[in-house]
């Protein structure tokens, strides 16, 4: 578990500090690659199909958003809120803060999320839909972090793949902050 996170006054120099030791693992210029790559993928699966993106908040934010620019059909959006991290850079009991505002039955759904870690608050939403009585549910991660897993879930669209380090950049955050780099960083070890 990282270190407890020091007081505000000292976060922007901390914040600098973890920016300037992390290594840099995709460009922004990859990302944009993987997102077009996975967007002609949903698109040859999706279009016409009037499906509804479920975005998993707060992550998936950017990943979704990049994803949308790239999807010229229409289609829908709506959010969930699960998280099992709750600003730690452990994951905990999954938290539901918000379920869907529409109804999911019978719909088309794609799920997107950051990062497929160990896997279970992405099978645990998808889970959700499925009982909910989609007609159909796909996911899409931004990133898969390449680990060992007790789920056999896989999800339907990957962008990218990364070691088992602790990531930030591209929506995925280091204790709530950095989701806005365009890039994807692995944290130092001395930051752990």
């Amino acid at each position: 578990m990282a270190p407890t996170p020091p007081a505000d006054d000292d976060m922007q120099r901390h914040l600098a500090g973890i920016r300037e030791r992390a290594e840099l693992l995709h460009t922004p210029e990859t990302v944009q690659q993987a997102v077009q790559t996975m967007a002609r993928a949903i698109k040859d699966d999706l279009e016409g199909r009037d499906p509804l993106l479920l975005c998993v908040m707060n992550g998936a934010v950017i990943p979704a958003a990049m994803l949308m620019l790239h999807l010229d059909f229409p289609l829908r959006l709506d959010y969930v809120h699960a998280t099992r991290y709750r600003g730690e850079t452990s994951g905990g009991e999954l938290y539901w803060k918000r379920h869907p505002s529409q109804s999911l039955a019978g719909q088309d759904v794609l799920v997107v999320d950051d990062i497929f870690d160990e896997g279970t608050t992405l099978e645990r939403i998808v889970d959700y839909c499925r009982e909910q009585q989609v007609g159909s549910v796909r996911s899409a991660v931004l990133v898969e972090k390449l680990r060992p897993r007790g789920s056999r879930y896989r999800p339907d669209y990957i962008g990218l793949e990364v070691e088992d380090r602790y990531v930030f950049g591209a929506g995925m955050d280091y204790r709530e902050y950095l989701r806005n780099l365009p890039g994807i960083y692995a944290l130092a070890d001395r930051d752990l």
